[in-house]
């Protein structure tokens, strides 16, 4: 701000200076007066001297700044995003929130390096020259200010005008990105499915109207600027013609004219210069609008007042009386409880979409029950730090995610210092091991972006591997064993054997062969809890869990005889 002054002044100045030179070489220049021409001039090359020092610092912190406060927009936009429940995460495209953490946010550049710094140059400039200008002749001051209320309201027609399509412009942008990361992360069903030329028409309609949009802004900023140049020319025509006449009477004198319209294209350029951080002003605010969207919005899982963090956790999860729905006409459980105790195996069993899953991220507390209660070690946890609670609980999801990095790095994910014999030992109890062991790099070998130089086993086996490395007190399994084989089946099983006892583990598993040996079952059926007990006592009872241990023994006999 310092600097954009400072170059305000040496602007201002400059014409002063070219105005004594003019009335001396109008007066006629003697002997003497050579002395001063050449004072004259060493202050004018000492001010375009500074000019050039005052432009090039106001113009490089003003972008340093704007950039920094742009990095750190991101940086909330992104915590903001990262602190949500994943309710919030239902209806939302990952490229429309991509797009608010990336372009969005870069229009606060506008704000910062532009709007702000040359509005208040615009500011100061046009009260300096107007001052000037009134000094030099009141009259045909008064004159040149004739054509800004027309500007004004120029400019107000234009940013109702142009506003809209910027907003149009950013969504565009953003849905834009949103099809392109759909269409990129499903790449291989587009072409398994010959649909290239479908999605190619639907991200060119995404492309057309974000340049049809634009194109809507800019044919309205060709007819807004080029209009308000034209009626700041009239004020020089006024100033000319009017100039001419109050010299012809006398009233002005010659250099007084040559300095008012030196100081004439510094009185309207700050106007011109408004109108043009105005269109910058409209599109700035259109991102704005986007980032404070995200900033406003409330997460509806936060830290209690008072939270506070878990210690020596024995791993004790009690569910009392829980109901939870997405959508308030279609519940999801009603009225659950069930505790699983310390070092205890507790499987959830039952059809696909009766709960089981949600029950689990229930106890992570990514979503809130609608009513009851659940406890850690007697701890509501709703009382508990997020962060605390978190790092109690392991999960192994039944929609493996992995990074684009090695198989390492993911291993040791949940944890910041992990010395490698602490990976190949988690990579050995989740049979993984030996898979790695016959790839190129191994433990360095990098996997592509979701994991997609891997199968589904070895997928699923390293999410095993990295949860059994958390050394949380509590593990969630949800279908641990669904996307392996039956020999992987069979060493997976043997490795969650190998943990029972050292910690709390759920799990749930549509292959009932793998829970057989949980000290408690709970049968889920539309969304309650409608048996329990282990593997012998639900066997001996008729009911959904005996029925569907018969029909999976059936199913796999009739695999054996088909191979």
């Amino acid at each position: 701000m310092l600097s954009t002054l400072a170059l305000t002044a040496v602007n201002l100045s400059a014409p002063r200076v070219l105005t004594s030179m003019t009335a001396m070489v109008e007066q006629g220049i003697s002997q003497d007066q050579l002395g001063d021409i050449g004072k004259l001039t060493l202050i004018l090359l000492g001010l375009y001297l500074f000019k050039i020092t005052f432009r090039f610092m106001a113009s490089y912190l003003s972008h340093k700044a704007a950039w920094q406060l742009v990095e750190d927009m991101r940086m909330k936009v992104y915590n903001k995003i990262q602190g949500f429940s994943m309710s919030f995460f239902h209806d939302k495209q990952t490229g429309d929130l991509m797009s608010r953490v990336v372009n969005d946010t870069a229009t606060f550049e506008l704000l910062y390096a532009h709007i702000i710094p040359e509005t208040v140059t615009n500011v100061v400039t046009l009260v300096g020259v107007t001052v000037i200008l009134l000094s030099i002749n009141f009259r045909l001051a008064l004159l040149t200010a004739i054509p800004i209320p027309f500007i004004l309201i120029c400019s107000w027609i234009f940013a109702t005008k142009v506003r809209p399509n910027f907003r149009v412009m950013q969504k565009s942008l953003a849905g834009l990105n949103s099809q392109l990361q759909d269409n990129i992360s499903g790449i291989k069903e587009i072409q398994a499915f010959g649909q290239q030329d479908r999605e190619t028409a639907r991200v060119e309609k995404k492309a057309s109207i974000f340049t049809s949009s634009m194109l809507k802004a800019l044919k309205l900023s060709a007819v807004y600027h080029p209009s308000v140049e034209f009626i700041t020319s009239i004020g020089t025509i006024m100033v000319v013609g009017f100039g001419g006449y109050f010299a012809y009477q006398g009233q002005i004198s010659v250099s007084d004219i040559v300095g008012f319209l030196l100081y004439l294209s510094l009185f309207y350029a700050p106007i011109s210069g408004i109108a043009n951080l105005l269109e910058q002003a409209q599109q700035a605010l259109a991102g704005a609008e986007r980032v404070l969207d995200i900033l406003d919005t409330p997460n509806d899982i936060i830290d209690e007042p008072g939270a506070k963090d878990l210690s020596d956790v024995k791993g004790e999860i009690e569910f009392d009386n829980v109901s939870f729905h997405y959508i308030e006409e279609s519940p999801i459980l009603k009225n659950v409880s069930f505790t699983a105790e310390p070092g205890k195996m507790i499987a959830l069993v039952g059809p696909t979409g009766v709960g089981k899953s949600t029950t689990t991220q229930l106890a992570a507390r990514f979503y809130e029950p609608i009513e009851g209660t659940i406890r850690i070690d007697g701890n509501d946890l709703r009382s508990i730090k997020l962060q605390s609670l978190r790092s109690q609980i392991a999960m192994v999801l039944q929609d493996t995610f992995l990074f684009n990095g090695t198989i390492a790095e993911n291993i040791a994910y949940p944890r910041q210092h992990v010395e490698m014999d602490e990976i190949i030992e988690a990579a050995r109890i989740a049979r993984i091991h030996d898979d790695i062991m016959q790839m190129p790099n191994k433990y360095e070998t990098k996997i592509g972006e979701r994991g997609i130089k891997l199968s589904g086993g070895q997928k699923q086996r390293l999410s095993i591997a990295r949860a059994i490395l958390c050394k949380a007190p509590v593990l969630i399994l949800d279908e641990a064993t669904a996307s392996v084989d039956v020999e992987t089946e069979a060493h997976i099983q043997q490795a969650i054997n190998d943990l029972a006892g050292t910690r709390t583990i759920i799990a749930i598993a549509h292959r009932l062969s793998t829970v057989r040996k949980a000290d408690q079952i709970l049968v889920f059926e539309n969304g309650e809890i409608v048996q329990r007990g282990n593997h012998d006592q639900l066997m001996a009872q008729e009911g959904l869990y005996r029925r569907m241990c018969i029909a999976q023994e059936k199913g796999a006999k009739l695999e054996e005889e088909i191979a």
